[in-house]
């Protein structure tokens, strides 16, 4: 794995690599993004992030809010397999926003890439509400990644509201024991704003991805779309998508 840029800025070390064809940002040694414009599916973590927009048929998701770019692999993702009339990415750190414009390509006209602290953009938008939100909010501590902002009651119901009648809350939890205390779950006047809940893991990381619908679905709705897309049907001898899917009880 080669390197390809490196930045040391207030105490913080930025790092963005090749391995092949892909681009990876690592900040501090944290692992934040990978993403390969010849193959879309990274075989990764990430590809979670991107799987719960299939519950929906194509014209059912137009607009997609992400918060924390990272190196914004799940925007180009999104971009790649969704016809979306705009993406929205909030990125606290200027650095990864950079990253993100130079070696992740994130210029497309339908991306609005934004530096600021998530809490406070949402307190402040006014706009539409947003078809699918992804709250993959990480920050590394002591070299780890940890969930820079809680999941609690607080933190859902503004999130809550400014997801669509029908949308999709994607969150991005280090454990299914950090999974079941957030207010997705432990609060019931949250958990009751959902029709359907999941959670995806991949067999090589400790991520469990939550996906909680504003509808009713099931995973085996998933797993017939997913088949009818070459890139992400996992019966394909060349697949590189790995997943696991279960509900939320």
């Amino acid at each position: 794995m080669s390197l390809l840029w490196q930045k040391r800025e207030n105490n913080t070390l930025y790092e963005v690599r090749a391995a092949g064809n892909s681009r990876r940002l690592y900040t501090d040694g944290v692992f934040h993004s990978q993403y390969n414009a010849n193959n879309p599916v990274t075989g990764n973590v990430w590809d979670l992030l991107l799987l719960p927009a299939f519950f929906y048929a194509p014209h059912e998701i137009k607009r997609v809010l992400v918060l924390g770019v990272g190196g914004g692999a799940v925007l180009q993702q999104l971009n790649y397999f969704l016809a979306l009339d705009e993406i929205v990415g909030v990125e606290l750190d200027p650095v990864h926003l950079y990253i993100a414009k130079r070696f992740f390509n994130t210029r497309q006209k339908n991306i609005k890439l934004y530096q600021a602290n998530a809490i406070d953009w949402l307190q402040e938008y006014k706009g539409p509400g947003f078809d699918l939100i992804i709250d993959d909010l990480f920050a590394g501590v002591h070299g780890e990644p940890s969930r820079a902002v809680e999941a609690n009651s607080r933190w859902a119901r503004q999130l809550l509201k400014h997801l669509s009648a029908q949308g999709a809350l994607i969150c991005n939890f280090i454990s299914y024991k950090e999974l079941k205390a957030s207010a997705y779950v432990d609060d019931e006047a949250i958990a009751a704003e959902f029709e359907s809940a999941f959670v995806l893991t991949h067999p090589h990381y400790v991520n469990n991805i939550a996906a909680f619908l504003r509808k009713p679905a099931s995973s085996r709705e998933l797993r017939q779309r997913l088949e009818t897309i070459p890139e992400l049907n996992p019966n394909r001898k060349a697949s590189r998508l790995k997943y696991r899917i279960r509900s939320i009880n």
